[in-house]
């Protein structure tokens, strides 16, 4: 198995309420975090891999591969009873 498959395969471990960050999926991994960035740019399936889950180390809201961009990220950790407040979220979500 790839390691992009890999990385994809453990965003779908990430419980409802939780998101993580690309820094501690890449410590994981032993890979570098922007290494996962570009796993999640070319995620293709974003409903079976949820990419919308991983966050910037400082628990800012980052760039989302679809077409309605970050707010369709916002509306999906939102759904998932992360609260967002100026494109945050509060470090209680990170696991």
């Amino acid at each position: 198995m790839s390691k992009k498959q890999e990385v994809l395969e453990y965003l779908q471990t990430i419980p409802k309420g939780k998101v993580t960050t690309y820094k501690n999926i890449a410590k994981i991994f032993g890979i570098h975090p922007r290494a996962v960035a570009m796993y999640m740019k070319h995620n293709k399936f974003p409903d079976k891999y949820p990419c919308y889950k991983v966050v910037a180390h400082n628990w800012n809201l980052s760039w989302y591969n679809t077409e309605k961009w970050v707010s369709e990220k916002i509306e999906r950790l939102r759904n998932d009873w992360i609260e967002v407040s100026d494109w945050k979220i509060d470090e209680k979500y990170i696991i």
